[in-house]
């Protein structure tokens, strides 16, 4: 590899790397805004004495969040990982509200 081509894949290798981080920061920020969401239904549900997981929401959302996976071509079980992972989160910050 000339000294041109290693220069140019370095210029792409940090092009990539700072989409990443940007990608990263978007994340963490809707991740954020989403569990400001799930917070407030957590305290609704115990001020109303709903019970903290709902299994038909959590099965649509699964299905959603699997459909779009497709659409944006990302390995659908791994979206179904992820949103479960969070589905589980969220429910124990409702648990801990009706604590």
């Amino acid at each position: 590899m000339t000294e041109d081509a290693t220069t140019r894949a370095a210029a792409v290798l940090k092009e990539h790397r700072e989409s990443i981080d940007r990608l990263d920061a978007i994340l963490v920020y809707t991740l954020g805004e989403r569990f400001k969401h799930t917070q407030a239904v957590g305290l609704l549900k115990a001020q109303h004495t709903l019970p903290p997981s709902d299994p038909e929401r959590e099965k649509t959302q699964i299905a959603r969040l699997e459909e779009l996976a497709r659409k944006a071509d990302l390995d659908p079980e791994f979206a179904k990982k992820f949103l479960a992972f969070i589905i589980d989160e969220v429910i124990r910050h409702h648990k801990q509200h009706q604590s």
